[in-house]
């Protein structure tokens, strides 16, 4: 039921979708000219080897070695087939699901959070600054920049860090410093925008200090490509010539990309982006250019959003409570080679729980919205009467989220 990969097996190289895609890519905007821009205006922020990246054409992008020595602490990471939840469902279909949890931040974050301390550190940067959402991004940074020793600082999404104080202590453990964010409205239960703000706002004015995001960019989507194709060769192992459906929880879309950009090429395999109806950015947001942060200080990207200024509900999957979604996805979405749902929050709790008592395994809020489409997809099979192949990102364990499953089992939980 296990399928895992020697250390040697890690992916050399990253896969770049740009190449895929039917419509060329809209570039980012300058926030004051509102022309494209270039190289010298992202070198305040970020090292010249991930600008290179954001923009690269080429179908594979060497990983370097030091990366892929610090990858092996986890990498590769388990593809499990979930036998105990097909047999509760009594569906046809066949579920798998790759599993991020096993990182030592607990999710699929370090994958990309390694790659950019290395190349930051070697530009001689001795400081990254973000932001995180539900503490998963921050605790990857805070984990990565330890390893490499780096200072590292975190604007916290104000209700996330109310609601899930064992992140901050993650992040502090690996010696980040934590604040919460809007760092200037202590009464506003902050967003993924608003932390965007406060961190670019004092990276882009502190001296050897970059900025460092973990989802919507080019290159973040990139490194986190090592999880579909590790997912690809285990299927293979597994008997299973491809998937017929690739499904993932999606906020700005690091999680989701990673697992299904590999299989973009294979256009007979569906592709299914999985959203909270609260923040429903890819079902109801307009396709169009705005900015990534509430401020307007980042550069305007084309992509689905609901408006920067939007404040979404406090819901306990933090991660996906962003405004806007990565333009790579987006592109894919308006071009018709992605699908996207949404699920109220209490439908997801409930699968959320039915895999805990099947598979044993708490997931995530974020993971658990993916849970539920693939459960939905396996009784859709199951009506059917077809054998369908099912692969879903496991995207992050739930271990530091108990807040929120006690809130459901004991129906304080807000249903929408």
């Amino acid at each position: 039921m296990r399928w895992i990969l020697p250390s040697d097996r890690i992916p050399p190289a990253w896969f770049n979708v740009a190449p895929h895609l039917d419509e060329a890519l809209a570039p980012p905007l300058h926030p004051g000219t509102r022309q494209p821009v270039g190289p010298d205006d992202l070198a305040p922020l970020f090292p010249m080897a991930l600008i290179g990246q954001e923009v690269s054409t080429e179908p594979w992008i060497d990983v370097p070695g030091e990366v892929l020595d610090i990858l092996r602490l986890w990498r590769p990471t388990p593809l499990v087939r979930a036998r105990r939840l097909e047999q509760a469902l009594d569906t046809p279909a066949r579920i798998y699901f790759k599993d991020e949890s096993v990182s030592p931040a607990g999710s699929h974050k370090p994958n990309t959070a390694v790659a950019q301390a290395y190349y930051n550190k070697a530009e001689g940067v001795t400081k990254l600054i973000t932001e995180t959402g539900a503490g998963q991004w921050g605790s990857a940074l805070a984990f990565a920049t330890s390893l490499f020793g780096m200072e590292c600082k975190v604007y916290m999404v104000r209700a996330s860090y109310q609601q899930k104080p064992y992140r901050r202590v993650m992040m502090e453990t690996w010696g980040a410093k934590v604040e919460q964010s809007p760092v200037d409205d202590p009464d506003h239960p902050g967003s993924l925008g608003t932390a965007i703000s406060d961190a670019v706002r004092e990276a882009a004015t502190s001296p050897d200090s970059h900025y460092s995001l973990g989802s919507v960019l080019n290159h973040v989507l990139l490194h986190q490509t090592v999880i579909g194709l590790e997912a690809k060769e285990q299927l293979q192992l597994a008997g299973e010539e491809k998937p017929d459906i690739v499904i993932g929880c999606c906020g700005g879309g690091s999680n989701f990309g990673g697992l299904a950009f590999p299989f973009v090429p294979d256009r007979d395999v569906e592709l299914l982006a999985v959203e909270p109806s609260s923040c429903p950015t890819l079902t109801q947001g307009s396709f169009e250019y705005d900015f990534g942060d509430t401020a307007g200080l980042t550069p305007l990207l084309a992509m689905y959003t609901l408006g920067h200024d939007f404040v979404p509900p406090s819901i306990h999957a933090g991660g996906l409570r962003y405004h806007g979604d990565a333009p790579l996805i987006s592109n894919l979405v308006k071009s018709g080679r992605i699908k996207a749902t949404a699920y109220p929050q209490g439908k997801v709790f409930e699968s959320a729980v039915q895999f805990a008592r099947t598979q044993g395994m708490i997931p995530a809020p974020e993971t658990s919205h993916a849970v539920r489409a693939a459960i939905d997809e396996a009784l859709k099979a199951k009506e059917e009467g077809t054998e369908r192949v099912i692969l879903f990102g496991y995207s992050g364990h739930g271990l530091l989220d108990l807040q929120a499953y006690d809130d459901f089992l004991n129906d304080r939980l807000d249903a929408g």
